[in-house]
């Protein structure tokens, strides 16, 4: 069940959450290591101590390395990473900036995330977009033949989530990536549940947006996110907010972006949550990605084949790979109740 590589006593021991129960809710926000949660509380420190300039100027350099260390952990250029708030922030700095004609189709998945199935609705109202769901497979995975079956010189933009929030399903982002670049149609992909369970790299998705956000399966504090930008869409992208830190004001009636996609982000941000972010990416790539896909994988598919065998339990998981994620219900009992249940006891 997993890698032997993986130390799981020094694991738990390096994380103080696991003295309190057993912690099911990655997928939501997972238990930070100490490694963590020392570089938040240790930056914080700093800017009580020293204020919060004088805090940044001491950790400029370690701050500016957590840009290398998230370009390291999904094989893209740190020129390409913006730091944000969350996924969904990272999100919508891409999908707004996007510049879709009236009358463009978004083609996206039957598993896509609420936030942006409703940023979809927006833009579909204000700019007068298409949206058009990509059938499934028999699976429940996004068709890929269905996908480029709805191909036409309307589609400006294919979005998708890798792994939904509610599910194991691992939709085929790679083969979705594939498609995108043979018709030279934008391609955002939302790997925020992805990122952390299992390797990542961008240029094996074909993607031309990549948001992720720190407190999942990365580990990582509240708070804290990226977004990828690849490189050839920072010559024309521009985002559809700006301040002086995205875009120096050079003259009176003049504005320059930056060059790199931190022209994403804007000048105010919480340090602390940035170090921590940087920590925790810094420990998963340490463990090694294959490793922690195998061994959260593993324990995944271990708990479908316990919850088959309990009276009343039912897998809800679909598509023909499955992630850490384990969805499932028990008959008689709403979710919001059996969570009730197994959280009394631990």
């Amino acid at each position: 069940m997993g890698s032997l590589t993986l130390d799981v006593e020094k694991l738990r021991a390096e994380t103080p959450g696991t003295a309190n129960g057993i912690h099911l809710l990655a997928a939501g926000s997972a238990l930070m290591p100490q490694p963590v949660i020392d570089a938040v509380i240790n930056h914080t420190n700093l800017e009580a101590r020293l204020g919060g300039y004088e805090a940044h100027n001491q950790m400029a350099d370690s701050l500016d390395n957590v840009y290398d260390i998230v370009a390291a952990h999904i094989g893209a250029n740190r020129r390409e990473i913006a730091l944000m708030e969350n996924a969904t922030v990272a999100w919508c700095h891409a999908f707004y900036a996007l510049p879709l004609k009236p009358g463009a189709r978004i083609l996206t998945c039957e598993a896509e995330y609420a936030a942006n199935y409703v940023a979809f609705l927006q833009r579909a109202k204000r700019d007068n977009l298409v949206i058009d769901v990509v059938p499934s497979d028999a699976g429940g995975a996004v068709d890929p033949e269905a996908l480029e079956a709805m191909i036409d010189d309307r589609v400006g933009l294919i979005a998708m989530t890798w792994i939904p929030t509610n599910g194991g399903l691992v939709n085929p982002a790679a083969e979705v990536g594939r498609i995108a670049r043979k018709y030279h149609i934008p391609y955002l992909l939302d790997a925020c549940q992805a990122v952390g369970q299992m390797p990542v790299d961008v240029e094996a998705l074909g993607c031309d947006f990549l948001s992720a956000t720190g407190r999942k399966f990365l580990r990582g504090p509240r708070g804290s996110g990226f977004l990828y930008v690849a490189r050839k869409w920072l010559e024309t992208l521009e985002p559809a907010m700006i301040d002086h830190f995205a875009a120096p004001w050079v003259a009176r009636d003049r504005y320059q972006l930056r060059d790199d996609a931190r022209r994403f982000e804007s000048w105010e941000n919480s340090y602390a949550l940035r170090a921590g972010l940087g920590v925790a990416m810094e420990y998963s790539m340490a463990l090694g990605m294959e490793d922690i896909q195998e061994r959260t994988w593993g324990l995944a598919a271990a708990c479908r084949d316990m919850l088959a065998e309990l009276p009343g339990a039912r897998i809800r998981d679909v598509g023909a790979q499955h992630c850490a994620i384990v969805s499932f219900t028990i008959a008689g009992l709403e979710p919001i109740e059996a969570v009730a249940a197994l959280r009394e006891q631990g």
